[in-house]
């Protein structure tokens, strides 16, 4: 629901100040544009290359020029340290880069929040710590707000904050 792929029928949920609430199609849309995801099994597109990734995180935003989208999606995999890598198809990276570029997917529209789901479930815990690292690096460069969900307690250390649920509450 914070993630505006849902409308809550009840009670009051306000993401970035706006009323998620009963919102219309066209109000979710327009939150999705300032929110970047990170999935638990990174889901790059196997027939694309990490370029090409990266270039789907701008593509529902319309406002640049297919070369603005290479380019500033080509600064992002710099960021994330697989420029030797932009050509690669997803098959032919490890799993620490396959996380990065999902980073660097929804990292490069600049968004307000980025939720990750278990961004480490598929590491080995030093790649799961570099991702980590990263994530914060990048978010705290762009002013962006991260919501991680994790069950890898070795992680939560680079949290801000923590909320625990439990059975689906808030414990």
């Amino acid at each position: 629901m914070i993630g505006g792929l849902r409308s809550g029928q009840s009670g009051s949920r306000k993401i970035l100040g706006q009323e998620m609430c009963k919102a219309s199609s066209d109000l979710l849309v327009k939150a999705r544009r300032k929110i970047g995801y990170i999935f638990q099994a990174h889901n790059l597109h196997r027939s694309l290359t990490a370029l090409q990734n990266v270039q789907m995180g701008l593509e529902v935003h319309g406002n640049l020029s297919r070369s603005q989208m290479r380019d500033r999606s080509a600064k992002m995999l710099e960021l994330v340290g697989l420029e030797q890598r932009i050509n690669y198809y997803p098959d032919d990276l490890s799993g620490g880069q396959k996380q990065r570029v999902a980073i660097a997917r929804a990292l490069v529209s600049q968004p307000q929040i980025v939720l990750a789901d278990e961004p480490t479930a598929a590491l080995d815990s030093k790649s799961g710590r570099e991702v980590v690292n990263l994530m914060q690096k990048l978010a705290k460069e762009q002013g962006c707000t991260i919501l991680l969900v994790t069950h890898d307690n070795r992680i939560l250390d680079i949290a801000d904050r923590i909320v625990h649920m439990e059975d689906g509450k808030l414990a």
